[in-house]
């Protein structure tokens, strides 16, 4: 592939992604990504293979504006029990900055592929996995480290807190109040404080 061809595909995702986030891939039809991009059909399927992989690719581009920022933000701190504080400190702020992006890309796409494309679904699922396990591996090395509790079954306190989470953006989103993901994130930190910090 050429750089201008390259460029162009980048293009055709970077506007094509919120348009699938806000609508659904259902929803979301080729004269839509046409008339946002200023684009042919022709120059759309001469970079895609048809609408379900530009889905898939607009998806990954959603994933990665959304964790990017989020793993950056654990960089400030090597303490795995801080790094899940800093976890409730970027959701605490995360309305604002999904809205950007069309919403949440795991949330609406979830939701949206579960419906209507098998596909998609596992991507998404695929992604969940990878966060809850990026989760479960901060609290093994907070055992590790003698920051939390032994006790602790670290894959199960990784998807409870993922649960949590996104259970209060839907609820923020649905609501139009971002003080559900405030509040359930100060909920969140007396758990990682009550039942995980040592």
């Amino acid at each position: 592939m050429s750089k201008k061809a390259k460029l162009t595909a980048q293009y055709i995702i970077e506007v094509s992604a919120p348009i699938f986030n806000k609508n659904g891939y259902a929803a979301t039809s080729l004269n839509d990504i046409t008339k946002a991009t200023g684009l042919t059909k022709g120059a759309i399927y001469g970079n895609f293979k048809n609408k379900e992989d530009l889905a898939y690719e607009s998806f990954r581009y959603m994933v990665k504006a959304l964790i990017k920022p989020l793993s950056k933000h654990l960089e400030s701190s090597n303490s795995p029990i801080q790094k899940l504080f800093l976890i409730t400190d970027f959701y605490r702020n995360y309305y604002p900055f999904s809205k950007q992006l069309g919403g949440c890309p795991v949330l609406n796409i979830g939701v949206d592929a579960n419906n209507s494309n098998s596909e998609l679904l596992n991507k998404v699922r695929d992604t969940i996995q990878r966060i809850q396990d990026k989760l479960c591996s901060i609290i093994e090395n907070g055992i590790e480290d003698g920051e939390i509790s032994t006790e602790i079954n670290a894959m199960q306190y990784a998807k409870r807190i993922d649960t949590i989470i996104q259970g209060a953006v839907f609820m923020t989103y649905t609501m139009n109040d971002e003080v559900y993901m405030k509040d359930t994130m100060n909920h969140v930190d007396q758990i990682i404080t009550n039942e995980l910090k040592i």
